[in-house]
């Protein structure tokens, strides 16, 4: 195909994706050094039309090392519309730290497990994904670096790292055979390039794009592995359960309470000091019941806290900004740096109740979301992260109660909405959407805690007493 013909369909194919807004493009950018890899994009960044493209070529920061891995890649995913250039990206992460021996082989194995997580999780969003590989022998990238470092108007181009990576190269390419192989998959295949000039690279990158943008958009429906369940959790709690039919009557008195809970919040000041002197990032998720009492136990939680080292999140529908990335965008973003506090009221797992409930999310997508969600808090742990999951319950005639006292307490009744009786009319539909929740996502590692809330003053207690061991379980090495 001629360059103009090439350029105009290409640049024609993302203005009508910019249009429609229904995928986003990844193109992954890598291979060996000297392989023309920087002079085409340059090119390609004409061809294409800038506004709607952003390229990075990512050096690990000092924030970036405060939170998860992926986050910085998670953070700069293209919306629909848009298309995103992603110099070695991930995969450098993985292939420059083996090939320098910061990682062992094990290590670089999880690595590339985990690109195969993520890249189906953003294929299955609607972010197709072109991977290329620029390959070059070693004899033509000494000379090709040669003939740089000799011609004055081009040396200033090289980098010491570009000689590391020629001394590299028969390195390089036994990393990059099982890197491609491993990660080669229908959803986001390898392809490898090689060519004499930039000319000759970007045509066959352009096509491969081009072929991409032609592809139709993924069915939500579509027979991911990933949709299928997990086997249930044995020890998983159950909402079901929570309520036996003849409960206590009894409820915490008022000064018994008052007492306990300055004990509780000095306790967890102290805990959560310390966790900000070593750096230990924790995440809070709170879910439940409406009228539960989420909003007074994050306020008991927060009170002992330091103002500067929490964030609440407070998760409502998708804003228009997030409704055009994969619907974990929004919670990668807002994930805390090292010491600090992210406490979220609600949060990722709505898409597996009221998403599922409401009908907001098809079966394949919720299905889909349990593991990835698990893959998602996985990534927490891994960076050691403290993570509690609350999920606080409440009988059906309590919530009846509450519901009815809030209409009739004039600054009260701003907390109740349609929405709430709409939910409680669902009640059933919820309980089983629960259940399942907990059964796919109760984890040894990343478990769930049952707060039964009709005594609201025993509820919080427990919350902040929960927070407190896990923390000092942290603390003292224990998990």
């Amino acid at each position: 195909m001629k360059t103009e013909t090439l350029r105009y369909q290409l640049l024609e194919a993302q203005l009508e994706m910019a249009k429609r807004e229904n995928r986003a493009v990844v193109l992954m950018l890598s291979g060996q050094a000297a392989s023309y890899m920087h002079p085409m994009l340059n090119m390609l960044n004409h061809w294409l039309e800038n506004r709607r493209t952003e390229v990075h070529a990512l050096e690990p920061s000092s924030e970036d090392a405060k939170r998860p891995a992926l986050w910085r890649y998670w953070r700069r995913i293209p919306a629909r519309g848009t298309t995103g250039i992603f110099v070695h990206g991930w995969y450098g992460d993985a292939l420059f730290a083996r090939a320098e021996r910061r990682i062992g082989a094990g290590a670089f194995e999880d690595r590339l497990a985990m690109i195969r997580d993520f890249e189906a999780e953003l294929a299955a969003e609607n972010v197709a994904l072109v991977k290329i590989w620029l390959d070059i022998d070693r004899k033509a990238q000494g000379e090709r670096l040669t003939a740089m470092q000799e011609d004055p108007s081009r040396a200033w181009q090289l980098d010491p790292a570009d000689w590391q990576r020629h001394l590299q190269h028969p390195l390089i390419k036994a990393l990059g055979k099982p890197l491609r192989e491993t990660t080669h998959t229908d959803w986001a295949p390898w392809h490898c390039i090689s060519g004499d000039d930039p000319q000759d690279l970007i045509h066959q990158v352009a096509e491969r794009l081009l072929d991409t943008a032609n592809q139709p958009t993924v069915d939500p429906e579509a027979p991911w592995a990933s949709c299928h369940l997990a086997p249930p959790a044995k020890d998983a709690p159950s909402v079901t359960k929570a309520y036996p039919d003849h409960q206590s009557a009894g409820r915490l008195d008022k000064d018994n309470y008052q007492q306990r809970l300055v004990e509780q919040q000095a306790r967890l000041s102290h805990n959560s000091r310390e966790a900000a002197r070593r750096g230990i990032p924790v995440v809070l998720v709170f879910e439940g019941h409406d009228a539960a009492g989420k909003g007074g136990s994050i306020h008991r939680v927060t009170s002992a806290l330091d103002a500067r080292h929490y964030r609440v999140h407070s998760i409502a529908a998708p804003t228009d900004e997030e409704r055009l990335h994969p619907w974990a965008w929004r919670f990668w973003r807002r994930l805390p740096a090292d010491g600090r506090f992210a406490i979220f009221d609600r949060s990722w797992y709505g898409r597996v109740l009221v998403e599922r409930v409401e009908g907001f999310a098809a079966p394949a997508q919720w299905r889909r979301a349990y593991g990835e969600i698990r893959h998602f808090e996985k990534r927490l742990l891994e960076h050691g992260t403290v993570l509690g999951k609350f999920f606080l319950s409440i009988s059906k005639d309590e919530q009846l109660k509450r519901f009815e006292a809030r209409a009739n307490t004039p600054r009260k009744q701003y907390k109740l909405t349609e929405e709430d009786w709409r939910n409680r009319a669902r009640w059933d539909d919820y309980e089983v959407a629960i259940n399942e929740m907990f059964a796919q996502t109760h984890r040894t590692h990343a478990p769930w805690s049952l707060i039964t809330c009709d005594d609201k003053r025993q509820a919080r207690l427990e919350v902040i007493e929960r927070v407190n061991g896990l923390l000092e379980r942290r603390l003292d090495g224990d998990i």
